[in-house]
């Protein structure tokens, strides 16, 4: 019988997986029992653990995945119809939403959702703005920042060309995995290789429309210094997976602390009297675009 490995998954593509095993890394792929439950289901995406058998050829062959810690997971965007999980890592830490503040456009309702779908799955999340170097307004940035510091989430700004922040986003990954997702040309690529410049990654532009280019085809894990980081490609639409609508206000922080305080139990924070997450917001207390992403969250809208 052959030799049973245990191994974590580094890189997935097309049927293809990089296994970083106690023997070295290896090419696998599914074992051929395993590949009818892929096809309904993420079986193996970038950060599972697993078990391989390898070859004389130096491949191997994916027997089992192990439970997952965490996932961290969407709406699958070509989903139509009914809803499809699209997980986009595993067993991770630390979900670091990375935007700009210059092109691509910064959208706080982006960044709202990501951290909502963290905050249902369980993992920590943490803001990180990139470019602030090329900021026409850095004073509303930094204010934005400060928002979400308010609310409870870690909020950094960062300039890969200054150093601006880049070790405060480096302590918060000792030890851990995390993964860092955002929109194309946000500059995650480049905030990956400035926290471990000995990395050959691919860095991208912005086009005239301001919109970036995929250079990162596939999730990636990377060690980076004490921990380790998933790169992911840009998303550009984000839809939460399978969260209940009556729980779904609590992975808004900020709406979660006021909510108890409604009339009505089931209050869905829409038009019900007595609602004090409307009130909340009408004073001001809540960010409008934080509830206007709830609303769109609530009603299953893309971003």
């Amino acid at each position: 019988m052959s030799e049973l490995l245990r191994g974590r998954v580094v890189v997935a593509r097309s049927g293809f997986f990089e296994v970083d095993t106690t023997r070295g890394r290896m090419t696998a792929k599914l074992r051929g029992r395993l590949k009818r439950e892929a096809w309904e289901n993420d079986l193996v995406v970038v950060g599972d653990e697993v078990e391989v058998t390898p070859n004389e050829r130096g491949e191997a062959s994916i027997e089992s995945v192990l439970p997952r810690r965490t996932r961290l997971s969407r709406r699958h965007p070509l989903s139509r119809g009914r809803e499809r999980e699209d997980v986009i890592a595993a067993n991770v830490d630390l979900v670091l939403v990375a935007v700009s503040a210059s092109r691509p456009v910064l959208r706080p309702r982006f960044v709202d959702r990501f951290l909502a779908i963290a905050e249902w799955n369980g993992i920590e999340s943490a803001l990180v703005v990139t470019k602030i170097d090329e900021a026409e307004d850095a004073p509303s940035i930094e204010a934005l920042c400060t928002a979400y510091r308010a609310i409870g989430h870690e909020a950094f700004t960062t300039s890969v060309r200054s150093g601006v922040g880049i070790e405060r986003v480096g302590m918060l990954l000792d030890t851990r995995t995390a993964v860092i997702v955002g929109p194309s040309g946000a500059g995650k690529s480049s905030l990956v290789r400035a926290l471990e410049p000995a990395l050959d990654i691919d860095i991208g532009e912005i086009g005239e429309q301001g919109k970036g280019k995929h250079t990162t085809r596939a999730a990636v894990l990377h060690r980076v210094r004490s921990g380790f980081v998933v790169d992911t490609p840009g998303i550009r639409e984000l839809a939460s997976f399978a969260i209940p609508e009556h729980e779904l206000s609590r992975c808004f922080r900020d709406l979660d602390a006021v909510a108890q305080s409604c009339s009505f139990r089931d209050c869905l924070h829409l038009s019900e009297p007595g609602c004090a997450v409307r009130a909340a917001v009408d004073a001001g207390a809540i960010l409008e675009t934080r509830y206007e992403t709830y609303v769109s969250l609530l009603r299953g809208d893309p971003e």
